[in-house]
């Protein structure tokens, strides 16, 4: 079989990961730059400071279905189990990596939850669950991201030990959250993280 249909698969899923919505949406509803508003990220959280909660409501669904939908596609044009994981692994890439903006990019987080949702549906709703009651307790996205992505490979472990190319997905999506957030990580220890809502 061509490997064409999973090039092209893998390099669209990059492609679309990268369109930074978050830059657009505030652009366009706040006239606001959001890479020079609070943390200069591109995501829900800081389009949330930015320009309120609409834009960040939208950020994050586009965020999400360009995660998601690239699984999607490449699990319906291309047979196997790996294309598509590697398809939600460049998507990532592509939010945290976009080559639009230099690869200066976001963390991941609803883009990472899109393709947790399509490669594992039930899975992807718990991760959800876990980073809402964690929002709800503590007020913390980037504290509320990292516990919600460290269910998620425990989840994969218990419930599908033998499926290698989702217990793949989950140790990308795991590890890469927790390097994204590093400086958020030194910041919650410090007791200076921002709380959701909360300018920078």
């Amino acid at each position: 079989m061509s490997p064409l249909p999973a090039i092209i698969a893998v390099l669209g899923a990059y492609l679309l990961g990268a369109i930074p919505f978050g830059l657009f949406i505030a652009k366009a509803m706040a006239g606001v730059d959001v890479r020079t508003v609070g943390s200069g990220n591109i995501g829900a959280t800081n389009v949330l400071r930015a320009a309120g909660v609409k834009a960040a409501v939208l950020t994050l669904l586009a965020d999400c279905l360009k995660g998601g939908i690239p699984v999607l596609l490449a699990g319906r044009l291309v047979p196997g189990p790996w294309v598509p994981v590697m398809a939600g692994m460049a998507a990532i890439l592509g939010h945290n990596y976009p080559v639009y903006l230099g690869f200066r990019g976001g963390k991941g987080v609803a883009t990472s939850l899109g393709v947790v949702l399509a490669a594992s549906p039930w899975i992807g709703l718990l991760c959800l669950a876990t980073w809402l009651a964690a929002a709800y307790l503590w007020r913390y996205s980037s504290l509320s991201s990292l516990v919600a992505f460290a269910v998620y490979p425990v989840a994969i472990f218990v419930t599908r030990s033998d499926d290698a190319p989702q217990g793949l997905l989950s140790l990308f999506v795991f590890g890469m959250m927790y390097y994204r957030h590093r400086e958020n990580i030194k910041r919650l220890l410090a007791g200076t993280e921002p709380r959701i809502g909360q300018k920078q």
